[in-house]
């Protein structure tokens, strides 16, 4: 399709978008742009989104397109909509979108929208998804790429919205998908696509595992290079037969895996059967832990299956720098290492996290999202000398390792005010013994006491700093 016919797919055209967050407001600009009559929707009404209206509302006029703006009502559907695009945080149950589908208008999102203004030659996607380590992975493979001399970008759940990278030039985009972007998706053709690891998350959203679970495996389109984790049994069952495989065992033919201390591939290679290219060492994936590993794994199959040579996968894994507040050192005091993994929203990535611990005084707590805590306790009881705990569900967590560690000593911080997390601290640096690791994993989101999982991340490293200064 070519840029003129791409135009004269959305003209006229009257859509709904539904949120005035950072995809929202791009994907308002894109098709206003291309001659659509945008009405933007948002159910909150503040100063910073009051802001935004007028800096759209101004760009429109500058533009001399046709976009409206309507705050602090997020139900109500607009008169005379053709297409309606949400946000990925906006539930299919919330009235607007209800009312859209029962009145048989599509409903897409940012993702599949992006998708669909591709011009010809437009740059291929790499795709994964999965309940942790998207954002770690996808960097890792932009990284690759870029060491391969590819022009790339990291997009999607990630970086810049992607209904604005799709209209610049790449040679291919690393694209980062969410579970609820896949949802409303139905012609994202990826390249290749990986799924990570699928475990119970987003539950309240989606409404059962099985849902959550069918959402992740939208990513892998006909015609699409399956990469899977076959050490996870939901991502095999998702990407089906004849699949590539990433392990942390000896990889067989068809996957790729870890010899002694190296990245291997038997999938990409002329002969797999009697075959292996060398990708790299496990020294050079930082922070180093086995399901950053996986990641860097999945991140060079994709890059791989894209044609990227052995070598600068190699390269790329060194270029990598993590990002905040994923495994990341704060401080070494008086034997004991204080980590912050306040990415760990969910059970799955917090017990990723502990696995990496021989001995941890675990903070956990937040909002569990509807996920069980039960198998997390049970797997990783063994590793903890101690638990503090806070936020919201707590208790559900107590409780857990009342059944299933009962002889690990909990303490409960029940505060919520700004000196919550010094309170913790002190108290896991009491329990602490010199070769620990008093680590911030929490296993649940942070929107019970804090606006993000970056700011609590930053809360515990305050309170890490203010505790050496008092030594």
């Amino acid at each position: 399709m070519d840029a003129q016919a791409v135009s004269s797919t959305w003209e006229g055209l009257r859509v709904c978008v539904a949120g005035l967050g950072v995809s929202g407001r791009a994907a308002a600009r894109v098709l206003a742009e291309r001659g659509a009559h945008v009405t933007v929707v948002e159910g909150r009404d503040d100063e910073a989104l009051r802001g935004h209206a007028a800096e759209l509302a101004a760009w429109a006029d500058a533009h001399g397109s046709s976009v409206t703006v309507r705050l602090g009502d997020g139900e109500t559907l607009p008169d005379a909509i053709d297409l309606v695009v949400t946000s990925p945080g906006w539930r299919p149950d919330v009235p607007l979108l209800a009312a859209a589908a029962r009145a048989g208008i599509e409903i897409i999102g940012e993702v599949e929208l992006a998708w669909r203004l591709r011009a010809e030659g437009s740059a291929p996607w790499l795709a994964l998804t999965g309940t942790n380590g998207k954002t770690t992975a996808v960097r890792m493979l932009a990284c690759i790429l870029e060491a391969a001399g590819h022009r790339t970008l990291a997009v999607g759940n990630v970086g810049t919205p992607i209904v604005e990278a799709v209209l610049e030039k790449h040679d291919v985009l690393a694209v980062e998908l969410s579970s609820y972007q896949l949802h409303w998706s139905s012609t994202v053709t990826p390249f290749a696509a990986a799924v990570l690891n699928v475990a119970p998350d987003h539950l309240d959203w989606h409404g059962s595992f099985e849902a959550y679970a069918a959402a992740k495996g939208k990513i892998y389109a006909p015609g699409t290079v399956a990469v899977v984790n076959s050490d996870d049994p939901v991502s095999v069952r998702l990407g089906g037969e004849g699949a590539i495989g990433f392990t942390l065992a000896v990889p067989q033919p068809g996957q790729l895996g870890v010899v002694e201390d190296l990245l291997v591939d038997r999938a990409l290679v002329p002969d797999p059967e009697h075959e292996a290219a060398e990708l790299a060492a496990l020294a050079d994936v930082r922070p180093f832990a086995p399901h950053n590993v996986a990641n860097a794994l999945a991140a060079a199959a994709l890059a791989r299956a894209f044609g990227v040579p052995p070598e600068a996968v190699r390269a790329g894994l060194r270029e990598f720098v993590p990002d905040p507040h994923r495994i990341a050192h704060v401080a070494t005091l008086a034997g004991v290492d204080y980590v912050d993994d306040s990415k760990a929203t969910n059970p799955h990535a917090a017990a990723s996290s502990l696995a990496a611990c021989r001995s941890a005084v675990w903070i956990a707590g937040g909002l569990l999202k509807g996920a069980d805590v039960d198998d997390l306790v049970r797997s990783c009881a063994d590793r903890l000398r101690a638990v503090v705990l806070l936020g919201a569900d707590r208790a559900q967590i107590a409780t857990a390792l009342a059944r299933h560690a009962p002889e690990v000593p909990v303490v409960d911080v029940s505060g919520t005010d700004t000196g919550a997390m010094d309170r913790v601290v002190s108290e896991a640096s009491a329990l602490a013994q010199p070769g620990d690791t008093v680590l911030l994993a929490p296993a649940g989101a942070s929107f019970d006491m804090f606006t993000s999982y970056g700011a609590r991340g930053d809360a515990f490293a305050a309170a890490v700093r203010r505790l050496s200064e008092r030594r």
